[in-house]
């Protein structure tokens, strides 16, 4: 029997790491398989680490269950040559239901695989110099870095950086290779299988997934605070002198668990670049030990700093990475959002901003953005397409001479580089949600935009036409597109029933909190409109929704409870 420190039987996922540390699990066989169209519950736990989750198309519940594919690439800091994004492109075609969708970590996601286009959809993404590997599972994650090319060589520091953590966070089995490039199953009984020990993650991986991302001050586009380890860059005449460390974020919670809570992480000081890997490698090792593995709900790294304490953290980290934490630098946030539009770069090429509405890149009548991003890349092979942590696209390093005529070449399928979107759908984000995510308990991407239509009718009918408000959205609390930072956020209870959610700002360093525990659709805007007809009234010069709602609605609020 697996035990953990504390001498508590462990989860299943525990028991299936330990059987089949390689992750080899049976997928190879299953993918050989023509007799089935979908793997194990066991196999799907396996999936993940190798970047798919198993899911089934909800809608069609009531004639069966279509077994489906949600595969995610590990792209670090978001960046792919046009080469490769024709490449995702052609995938999305043949293998996907035709869309690409920009995650909230910097990445692709394919939706609607069959079984018998998995292996290979995953072999050609490999073939293009990216992968899965890791995308998902009780690993690290895909590694986020800040994708605007504009302003500071310093970027190009910490891009170097991003790469160099994901490379040495990478797990090192070797299913992977043996089932998407070779075709072939493992031998799970063989000694040298069933004795594998990862040198970084040991027999067992992580007790749950660990998100890391970079960021430069006073942008903060990554969401810093929401991630398992953060790196801040201290930048001084251009040069990345060091990072300030932050560790224990993280935005999963579950309705009704007061056990489970979102977190920002802690800022526990200082460190120069020499020791980055070593400090990543330090910080992820704290959870590996000391992360819960007898309940998943209670397994990230987040619930260790909190209940151990910041201090105990920081001696931990410096005692695994023989490094002494100085001071952190003093910095400051003023923005999470993207930029969108023309910009100029630092070497003198240019690079465009996109808004990607609920980060699906598809064509629509009058807005076909697939096809003319596709066309870009078939054009300008030049250039690069950097995925935002805010699920939009930039194409970046494009010559002054090509301007013109990528801005018109856009414009041919219906795609506008200036005044792209309303402030309320520039500033939102949603996840998923229905009809393929198992967790999901209501609507999120198919059902955000049309009530961001309805609130901004309502704001115009209160007077703040034109007002941005960050307004993000979630099938199920899991927080996949960081509802709890947002100032405005709809959280799914259940069909057509949210949480709301108010009171983050505007630079992604406040946590919001419940304003009501329960809103029906046909509710919201009379639910709104006495909060925004207040906010107009109430607010302090400049003020924005979310410090309004912190500054007056929460003192309320904590006075009515007491």
């Amino acid at each position: 029997m697996i035990e953990n420190d504390v001498t508590s039987v462990v989860t299943r996922n525990e028991f299936l790491k330990y059987a089949s540390p390689t992750l080899a699990g049976d997928i190879a066989a299953t993918i050989a398989d023509d007799r089935t169209d979908h793997f194990s519950e066991d196999d799907g736990q396996f999936l993940k680490f190798h970047g798919s989750y198993q899911q089934d198309d909800r809608d069609l519940r009531k004639s069966g269950k279509k077994y489906l594919m949600m595969i995610r690439g590990r792209i670090p800091g978001g960046v792919m040559t046009s080469n490769q994004w024709r490449v995702f492109d052609d995938l999305a075609m043949r293998y996907g239901n035709n869309t690409l969708r920009i995650t909230t970590r910097q990445s692709i996601q394919f939706h609607g695989v069959v079984k018998s286009g998995l292996r290979p959809l995953v072999k050609a993404i490999n073939d293009s110099l990216l992968s899965t590997l890791a995308a998902c599972g009780d690993v690290n994650r895909n590694v986020m870095a800040p994708p605007t090319p504009a302003y500071t060589v310093a970027r190009a520091r910490v891009f170097e950086d991003c790469y160099r953590v994901a490379l040495a966070l990478a797990p090192e089995t070797k299913a992977y290779h043996s089932i998407w490039i070779d075709g072939v199953q493992l031998n799970n009984e063989a000694p040298e299988n069933k004795n594998f020990e990862d040198p970084l993650y040991g027999k067992t991986y992580l007790p749950r997934k660990f998100k890391i991302a970079f960021v430069i001050p006073p942008v903060n586009d990554m969401d810093v605070f929401t991630n398992c380890l953060g790196f801040i860059a201290v930048v001084e005449n251009d040069q990345v002198v060091g990072y300030n460390l932050a560790v224990g974020g993280g935005m999963g919670r579950s309705h009704g668990n007061a056990e489970t809570y979102a977190r920002l992480a802690d800022v526990l000081g200082f460190f120069t670049p020499d020791k980055l890997v070593d400090v990543a490698k330090a910080v992820l090792t704290v959870h590996r030990d000391f992360g819960d593995r007898t309940d998943r709900k209670h397994a990230r790294l987040k619930y260790v700093v909190q209940e151990r304490g910041a201090d105990w953290t920081r001696a931990e980290i410096e005692k695994r990475a023989a490094v002494k934490l100085a001071p952190a630098k003093p910095c400051v946030f003023t923005t999470m959002g993207d930029l969108y539009g023309w910009r100029k770069q630092v070497d003198g090429n240019w690079f465009l901003g996109l808004f990607v509405e609920m980060g699906r890149v598809k064509d629509v009548e009058s807005h076909e953005m697939k096809t003319g991003l596709r066309r870009v890349a078939e054009k300008f092979p030049n250039v690069e397409f950097r995925l935002t942590a805010n699920q939009n696209v930039i194409l970046a390093n494009v010559a002054e001479s090509d301007k013109a005529a990528l801005t018109a070449l856009l414009a041919d399928h219906g795609v506008q580089v200036e005044n792209q979107a309303s402030v309320l759908h520039a500033a939102s984000m949603a996840c998923p949600a229905l009809p393929t995510c198992g967790l999901a308990l209501g609507e999120a991407e198919r059902f955000l935009p049309g009530l961001l239509d309805r609130i901004e009718v309502l704001c115009t009918d209160v007077g703040l036409h034109g007002e941005e408000i960050v307004i993000r959205m979630t099938g199920c609390p899991n927080g996949c597109a960081r509802p709890y930072m947002a100032e405005m956020a709809f959280v799914g209870k259940a069909p057509g029933r949210y949480q709301l959610w108010l009171g983050g700002n505007a630079s992604g360093t406040r946590l919001n909190r419940v304003w009501k525990d329960m809103v029906k659709d046909a509710e919201i805007e009379n639910e709104l409109r006495p909060l925004l007809t207040r906010y107009l009234k109430e607010r302090a010069s400049a003020e924005r929704f979310g410090d309004w709602v912190a500054r007056v609605l929460w003192k309320e609020q904590t006075a009515a409870t007491n």
